[in-house]
């Protein structure tokens, strides 16, 4: 006979870009919406030197922003669509990315 050997519950959470992505999926946005959102919330990442979005809020959105319109020359409607990606990101994915805004 064989000794039963228990398994380990692998009930780890999908990754933060992943879970993005199944909430865009979920509120039927086209792809490209979908690649330019992920683009934002990774370029914020690096920006903040890969800290996790769960250790940031509103500062450091506000610097991104500044860094955006100051040392890239983006333009108005680009940044919003860095606030719209990071809106989205907060209001499905709270528990793993809190690029909190609050109101």
């Amino acid at each position: 006979m064989h000794p039963t050997v228990p398994v380990a519950s692998t009930t780890h959470k999908p990754k933060l870009l992943d879970q993005v992505r199944d909430v865009i999926r979920r509120k039927h946005y086209s792809i490209r919406t979908e690649q330019a959102y992920v683009d934002w919330i990774k370029r914020f990442i690096i920006y903040h030197n890969k800290r996790h979005p769960v250790e940031m809020a509103e500062e450091e959105v506000a610097q991104f922003l500044t860094h955006l319109a100051r040392d890239l020359n983006v333009a108005a409607s680009t940044q919003n669509q860095h606030v719209k990606a990071s809106l989205t990101c907060q209001e499905q994915v709270k528990s793993s990315c809190v690029l909190r805004l609050r109101t």
